[in-house]
This record gives C-alpha cells, structure tokens and sequence, in this order.
C-alpha cells in the first residue's frame, strides 16, 4: 500500500472538510445588527461554522481575496436578501460567485418578495439599474442571471424572528446528514 493511501485510511473525513459550513451573504446595512446577528449566534451555537464578513475587512473595487476564499471554503450559503441587497455590487458579487460555484444557497427573503427577486422589480429594479450604469451591462448580467436564479429557489420568507429557530435547525439536520454520510 502507498503512503497516501494509508495516509487516507487513517484520517477522519472531518479532516478534509472546508473550513466554513456556510456563508453568510446580507446587506449590512439592512440586516447586521438584528436577523443576521441573531441568525449566526443561532448557526454558532448549534456548532455551524458560519462565516460573515466583519466591519474591519477592507473593500476595494474587487472582491476582497478573503471573501472569495472563504466563498471558495464554504460548504453552503445563506443569502439574506433584503429591499437594499440589489444596490450593492458586493452582495451582487457575493451571490454571482456563490451562484456559478454550484454550491448550495439558501435564500432567506427578509421584508422582499421573492417574486420581486427573480424579476428584480420593486426594490431591485432601481439598485440594479444604477449598478449597470456604473459598472457595466457584462457584469450586471451576470449579477441578474443569479438574483433570477436564486430568487427561484424554496427559501424562507421572513415573517418574524421564529424564522431563525428553522433555519437553524433545517442547516443543522443538514449537517448532521453530510457528516454521518461521510463518516460512513
């Protein structure tokens, strides 16, 4: 036997798993300070490793190497998407890279229709637009291709902060069931 594979036979799956379960994509300004602080304490108590983004983290005209890193690390995302989430590039950049990875994200509609998401009218329609003046059709089409696509999945629409117990629980079972298959 090779070294590598005894190397494989005695490390636990755990070892190779990605550094974060999920990523937390939301529009500060909206959500950080209520939904969102509360829906990573309850991932974090529940021992999801849960990555948000954190006032310090410098941001340029690019994507930070720190935020595709751990897009790149993350298991599975929550998209928090709010009525302002459209009017920044950030987010739209966030959930495109989350989006074309072919990762799991999970949409949470915090005060916004879903409906109004995929289509991106209501709130998104003046955001969005404002986006592609400033940074160009190319790149806005990608940002629009992934608000119509993640605006279509099942996620939660949010009506109260019960809604956090749920999530909690429904990203925890999930969890459960990929450890328990990998350690298999």
């Amino acid at each position: 036997m090779e070294k590598s594979d005894d190397f494989l036979e005695s490390t636990p799956a755990t070892a190779f798993r990605l550094k974060w379960d999920v990523f937390l994509s939301f529009r500060g300004e909206d959500t950080r300070d209520d939904f969102t602080d509360h829906l990573y304490n309850a991932l974090f108590s529940n021992e999801i490793r849960v990555f948000r983004d954190n006032d310090g983290m410098d941001r340029g005209d690019e994507i930070g190497p720190s935020l595709i890193e751990a897009i790149e690390d993350s298991a599975a995302a929550v998209a928090v998407i709010s009525p302002n989430y459209a009017s920044s590039w950030w987010c739209l950049e966030e959930l495109a890279r989350l989006y074309e990875s072919g990762k799991l994200v999970l949409p949470v509609f915090f005060d916004v229709d879903p409906s109004d998401v995929r289509r991106q009218r209501g709130p998104f329609k003046e955001g969005i637009d404002s986006l592609e003046v400033k940074c160009g059709v190319e790149k806005v089409k990608r940002w629009r291709n992934a608000m119509a696509r993640v605006g279509g999945i099942s996620g939660w629409v949010y009506e109260n902060i019960r809604l956090i117990y749920s999530i909690s629980v429904s990203l925890s079972n999930i969890y459960m069931k990929t450890l328990n298959y990998h350690d298999s």
